[in-house]
């Protein structure tokens, strides 16, 4: 019987993998962060249209600011594919922004997702062990929001 809580077994098997975070990291490790005021991506729900804050660093690359799941097909990809903008924040700085999908079949993502598995190291090992595939991760390029 396979354990829900497991990364190894992506939750959504098909076409739209999703590795969910560990109890650890969902209840003590992400509202640490928040607290602290670490990086994080505020995003309207897709559903109920309510800003949900989500802990996730951007990565600096070929003079481009990103945001790559590691953990495939999450909430906050889906919210922000479906609202478009967002807002981050670090600490008391924040910064609303538009987000461009980077298409799987541009050879940019695979690219990108290369970086974001070697600058995060140890800490995206079992999600890329669930998902080894770069085109599970969606990847979206932080561009300043227009006036």
């Amino acid at each position: 019987m396979e354990q829900p809580d497991n990364p190894q077994t992506p939750a959504r098997p098909g076409p739209h993998p999703y590795v969910p975070s560990r109890f650890f990291m969902s209840r003590v490790v992400n509202p640490i962060t928040l607290w602290l005021g670490g990086p994080t991506l505020t995003v309207r729900g897709r559903r109920t249209g309510r800003p949900i804050r989500t802990p996730i660093p951007t990565l600096e690359f070929e003079g481009a600011r990103y945001l790559v799941s590691g953990g495939g097909e999450t909430h906050w990809v889906r919210n922000l594919r479906a609202a478009g903008v967002g807002e981050l924040r670090r600490g008391r700085t924040s910064e609303p922004f538009r987000a461009v999908e980077v298409e799987v079949e541009d050879e940019e993502h695979d690219r990108v997702v290369t970086a974001y598995r070697e600058h995060m190291g140890w800490r995206a090992r079992e999600f890329f062990a669930a998902l080894p595939d770069p085109a599970d991760h969606p990847v979206f390029r932080v561009e300043p929001q227009e006036a």
